[in-house]
């Protein structure tokens, strides 16, 4: 993995002025010498400085040919897809993020794209639906939010043994824990507005490619479709990037602490977090997520209801009831009425994502004030409710 040291020293100084932060090039548009000469930009749609030292810093941390930032994590989702034409068919996670089944399956699907939603931890489930057709194969690895773990470099042969692509979503593992393309992932997605950027102060996403000819695609789509990331939230990503490698080290502590905590509650019905011996697929998580499990856990309830999961989120101090993750303040959220309330209620339990489903993310504030606040807001829920006396 890329240490603090890598991470801070690929970040340039900035030529013209020695600055050692990399400046905000607020511009729309660049002074040229003459038609088509000009210092290496023209219009900021094509292209920013700024932006362009972000892409360059996400593109290192990930081992990619290059990188490509975009408005929002879906964003960079749907330039990955209009990759494919009418006909071609993805095999996605089932547990995928909400946002992205909502993309796939109502935009993209009645302009002829096919999907099929598996769980990608067993093979079998990819290869029934391996057809010519098969262009993508789509995972999260761990998912969100269930933290399913795939063996990407499994599926990797899978992909290339039927010449489709594999697209990873890295967001939940991070550069700072996981590289998919070293493992053989053709394209990483992340939603910047995570771990990247930080401090939940920032919405954006980012695509990184494995080859020049995915890389050269995909900057064509950037370009003509327009929606890049603006230099000040460049700016704030690369800041945020700086200190990421420290602060997934802190959050994944934390993490560690309390899904061990929640394993031995007994309000609790299950815990997922791929740091536990306990995840089924642990072993593949220790190879894959060098030295880090990521500060997100997620756990279901034994009275499995809205009432109780809404009753909890509601009742944290520190813990914020919020749509995020992956920031220096702790946040919550009951996926199946936030992140999830797209996915159709069937589809959600399904792919195990239970009413009283909750998703935490740990933030950096001292670990023992993190666990009280989860303690006090299980002895709520886990009191008996008075009965009546006659």
């Amino acid at each position: 993995m890329s240490s603090t040291t890598d991470i801070l020293h690929s970040i340039p100084v900035d030529e013209l002025t020695g600055s050692l932060s990399v400046p905000v090039y607020q511009t729309a548009t660049f002074v040229q010498e003459a038609p088509g000469v000009n210092k290496g930009y023209d219009y900021a749609r094509s292209g920013n400085p700024t932006r362009h030292a972000l892409e360059s810093v996400v593109a290192k941390l990930e081992g990619g040919h290059s990188a490509f930032a975009f408005a929002t994590g879906l964003a960079a989702i749907d330039s990955v897809i209009k990759l494919l034409s009418t006909g071609d068919e993805i095999i996605a996670v089932d547990d995928i993020y909400g946002g992205a089944y909502r993309l796939f399956t109502h935009v993209y699907q009645k302009l002829g794209i096919k999907i099929h939603y598996v769980d990608t931890t067993d093979d079998d489930n990819i290869l029934k639906f391996v057809n010519q057709n098969t262009k993508l194969i789509w995972i999260e690895s761990p998912t969100n939010p269930t933290l399913k773990i795939t063996d990407i470099a499994h599926v990797s042969k899978i992909a290339k043994s039927i010449n489709a692509l594999l697209v990873v979503d890295n967001t939940f593992a991070s550069p700072a824990s996981q590289k998919p393309i070293q493992l053989g992932a053709d394209i990483v997605i992340h939603s910047a507005t995570k771990y990247l950027g930080g401090h939940s102060d920032l919405l954006a996403g980012i695509v990184v490619t494995k080859t020049e000819e995915l890389s050269e695609k995909i900057k064509f789509i950037q370009n003509a479709s327009g929606g890049i990331l603006g230099p000040w939230d460049c700016f704030l990503a690369i800041r945020g990037i700086e200190t990421l490698n420290l602060r997934v080290e802190r959050q994944s502590e934390t993490a560690y602490k309390i899904a061990h905590f929640l394993e031995q509650h007994e309000a609790v019905d299950q815990v997922h977090y791929p740091g536990l011996v306990s995840h089924k697929n642990h072993e593949i998580a220790k190879k894959q997520q060098k030295g880090s499990f990521g500060s997100i856990i997620s756990f279901s309830l034994k009275d499995d209801t809205s009432e109780n999961a809404v009753k909890f989120v509601t009742s944290t101090k520190y813990f914020k009831l919020a749509e995020s993750l992956g920031g220096v303040k702790s946040l919550l959220c009951q996926p199946a009425q936030m992140t999830h309330a797209s996915v159709p209620r069937e589809k959600r339990l399904s792919s195990g994502i239970q009413d009283s489903l909750i998703r935490l993310s740990c933030g950096i504030e001292e670990t023992e004030d993190l666990l009280n606040d989860i303690k006090k807001a299980l002895d709520l829920i886990s009191k008996p409710k008075n009965k009546l006396v006659v």
